[in-house]
């Protein structure tokens, strides 16, 4: 089993930042791949960023050039720095993680944090 712990959402206005962070119970070298996920209300959930296999990092396109992926593996923790904050951000930010074992894939998400954009 994985516990992720996620922290560091809230309420800002637009144009600030704030970083999530999402701490793994384990070593994150024993994770295939690790991102963070968002659910707007009334939204299905998408991808924000991830990092699969350690080093290729994918964003979604509504949030290049403003959001930063990054992991911290002395921590166990995974961060999302969120630049320029707009409100259409607005939502549940969910910390996900995939390890592969013989070949099946198991998937474990974190609890979810808050983040509202609004002035």
């Amino acid at each position: 089993q994985v516990q992720l712990v996620e922290s560091g959402g809230g309420l800002v206005q637009p144009g600030d930042s704030l970083r999530l962070s999402c701490a793994a119970s384990r070593s994150l070298n024993s994770f295939n791949a690790m991102g963070w996920y968002r659910q707007a209300p009334g939204k299905q959930r998408e991808l924000v960023a991830r990092i699969i296999s350690g080093s290729s990092i994918n964003y979604a396109d509504s949030v290049k050039g403003r959001f930063t992926i990054s992991r911290d593996n002395a921590k166990n923790t995974v961060y999302l720095q969120m630049n320029s904050l707009k409100p259409e951000d607005t939502a549940v930010y969910y910390c996900r993680v995939d390890r592969v074992v013989t070949s099946r894939t198991y998937v474990y998400w974190g609890q979810g944090t808050q983040v509202t954009v609004s002035s």
